[in-house]
């Protein structure tokens, strides 16, 4: 069998080497030619675990290529799969102009019939807009040939997304017909084999899922990030709180770790474009509205513990950041805390100094020189006012504590994502502020 996805960002590039990890032959097509030539040499463009040795693998087996043009590898293709960007406009809505570009050049290139599947995490009637886009090329050439769409939306997490993929909770795909029903069960014929679900289903309730699940999961951080600033009013340990509801099996323990706040290429998107789409129908979302809300504000908490203990006054003070990317084993940055951090530390005249295992370099594109760069996560400590701790690298965990009294001007630690506790602080003297649980000092 033999696809193309079109797309060679976090979606495309992921789903097309795991495909061919499963002996289908896949085409990655992007307009991008210096990412193309990256590919063909072996240089990924995103930073995700096992996945080099997996597109090394399969493209020297010749089951996964790459192409700058569809026209050149469509023949013989059985399924066109859509996984490019899909960037919020200002209004929140999801910006579709790059799927329905795709979809054009389908109509333009396609001979025998085909599979228009979108991979892309896109709004509820975004098919509609597929078949329409690919229906215009088709009229203008003057032909007719036959085709279906389908929604094959992505549960792919950052930092585990290979094993999300070879063996995943669930396959949802959506389709109008029977062959294209048919032409996807066969794609996935080796993941039915090892009994993975795999659920069939109209097309707008396949694109009602993938928004639905990411909302439910920002619902639960949101949600835990509220009870956490209630913990810290009360009196109550947020850590303790997790485990008393997360032990009940109908709320389960995952996505309840109070923090930050969450970001990410999924969530914020995803979150704002259902409300958008929500609205456009008459419907308010009043629920998750407010985990908009909540996430925004939460993305400040750290800043106002920090300007809290200094008494308002950050000018001239000097703090180690530990961690840039939204979450570990990624190097995304995209509506990370971190940003909303740095840049209220900047304002209030503070001086930063950043260290991550991996997002350095994504860091540095960003925001460039207005912070300082450390490889070495103990030297971006030197002569710091304190530690702040952003992302829960594993590294950050279990560091040398006696190197770090020394680096620091003072034991003072701000951490962002409770990975310290508060009786170990407590016991080695510092002053330590966490989320949802008592000040040590």
């Amino acid at each position: 069998m033999k696809i193309a996805i079109v797309g060679t960002g976090y979606v495309g590039l992921v789903s097309g080497t795991c495909f061919a990890e499963t002996g289908v032959n896949v085409v990655c097509v992007d307009i991008d030619t210096t990412k193309i030539e990256n590919l063909k040499n072996g240089i990924i463009p995103i930073y995700e675990p096992g996945l080099e040795a997996l597109v090394t693998k399969n493209a020297e087996k010749g089951r996964l290529t790459f192409s700058t043009n569809l026209c050149d590898v469509i023949e013989d293709c059985q399924a066109v799969f859509i996984a490019v960007g899909t960037p919020p406009d200002e209004d929140g809505s999801a910006d579709l102009k790059y799927v329905t570009a795709v979809a054009s050049e389908v109509g333009k290139c396609m001979n025998d019939y085909l599979v228009v599947v979108t991979k892309s995490t896109v709004p509820i009637g975004t098919a509609n807009k597929v078949k329409e886009a690919v229906q215009k090329s088709l009229n203008e050439r003057g032909v007719n040939i036959p085709f279906d769409v389908a929604s094959n939306p992505e549960f792919l997490k950052e930092g585990d997304a290979i094993n999300d993929f070879l063996k995943p909770d669930r396959i949802v795909i959506g389709t109008e017909s029977e062959k294209a029903e048919d032409v996807m069960r066969r794609l996935y014929k080796p993941f039915l084999l090892n009994n993975h679900p795999i659920y069939f289903m109209d097309i707008p309730s396949a694109e009602m899922t993938k928004y639905a699940a990411n909302s439910m999961l920002a619902t639960k951080i949101s949600f835990m990030n509220d009870m956490a600033n209630l913990c810290e009013i009360v009196g109550a340990d947020i850590n303790s709180v997790r485990k008393g509801i997360g032990s009940d099996s109908r709320i389960g323990s995952k996505f309840l770790y109070a923090g930050a706040g969450y970001g990410g290429s999924c969530f914020p998107k995803d979150v704002k474009a259902l409300i958008k789409t929500s609205q456009e129908k008459g419907h308010v979302l009043s629920i998750l509205q407010a985990v908009e809300d909540v996430n925004d504000r939460q993305k400040t908490v750290m800043f106002k513990k920090i300007s809290n203990h200094y008494k308002g006054n950050l000018t001239g003070k000097k703090f180690a950041l530990w961690g840039l990317s939204f979450k570990p084993q990624t190097d995304d940055m995209r509506e990370a805390p971190s940003l909303v951090l740095i840049d209220a530390l900047l304002k209030a005249g503070a001086e930063v100094v950043v260290n991550d295992p991996v997002a350095i370099e994504e860091c540095h594109r960003r925001i460039g020189d207005v912070v300082k760069y450390s490889e070495n996560q103990y030297e971006a400590l030197d002569d710091a006012d304190a530690l702040i701790v952003i992302t829960e690298w594993s590294e950050y965990r279990n560091p040398s504590w006696k190197v770090m009294e020394k680096m620091l001007k003072e034991k003072v630690i701000f951490d962002g994502r409770n990975i310290y506790e508060p009786e170990d602080m407590k016991i080695w003297n510092w002053t330590y502020y966490s989320i949802g649980r008592a000040i040590v000092k």
